[in-house]
């Protein structure tokens, strides 16, 4: 049975026609312990089916672990968007994108697609400066309407810099992860692996930025004042 009824189907048919490169979409799902796993693969299979720029791989975590190691996938289901001539942009899902984080993945199909994202010059300068690696986890739930805001934020910053790896995590598939974190309220975007500095509900592009800036030691630049002259 699809997961995408006819309405929506068309109405996604229709976004994907903005698509521009051809984007290739790695899924790992596991046999056991992995509640989501099929429905994921079969989302992304019925996405990609609407248009002919977008092809999917398929791989077994438990498997396929080279694949795995070398995309940094370390639990499934995970999703990778990239584009089709192998580019890796450092977006990641970690649990299906149902609910209101469809529209998460769509946005990061196309904007993988793109190459390109609309940031402030702060931010882009910012990127640059970065003196780090930078992992961002942006927690989400299905049903939190301010979640997409949060991982598109933290999509675009992976998309912007080759510095940047944002992942979506589906809080309730990784309660593990979650509990580190102390994950209560979504959306949380914790910055650090230690889990020391992060960010709260669907904060603005500068909020986010002055919140890295202070989690990597850099001087914390980006206020509201630089946002509300753009």
């Amino acid at each position: 049975m699809p997961l995408l009824d006819d309405a929506i189907r068309e109405e996604v048919r229709t976004m994907l026609t903005g698509l521009t490169e051809p984007v290739h979409v790695v899924v790992f799902t596991q046999p056991f312990q992995c509640q989501y796993c099929a429905e994921t693969r079969q989302l992304v299979e019925e996405v990609a089916a609407l248009s002919d720029k977008i092809t999917v791989e398929v791989h077994d975590l438990s498997q396929d672990g080279e694949r795995a190691t070398a995309l940094g996938v370390d639990k499934a289901p995970a999703i990778v968007p990239m584009r089709s001539d192998g580019t890796d942009y450092g977006v990641r899902f970690f649990g299906i994108p149902s609910g209101y984080e469809f529209g998460s993945l769509l946005d990061a199909i196309l904007t993988v697609s793109a190459g390109r994202v609309d940031l402030m010059p702060e931010t882009r300068a910012f990127l640059e400066a970065l003196p780090e690696p930078l992992h961002l986890q942006v927690f989400v739930t299905p049903t939190c309407p301010y979640c997409p805001r949060a991982v598109m934020l933290a999509h675009h910053l992976a998309v912007a810099s080759p510095k940047v790896r944002a992942d979506m995590v589906e809080s309730l598939e990784f309660p593990e992860l979650a509990d580190r974190y102390h994950v209560y309220g979504v959306p949380r975007t914790v910055i650090d692996e230690a889990g020391q500095y992060f960010i709260e509900g669907a904060a603005p592009e500068w909020m986010l930025v002055a919140r890295i800036q202070e989690a990597v030691g850099m001087p914390i630049t980006a206020s509201a004042d630089a946002h509300h002259r753009h």
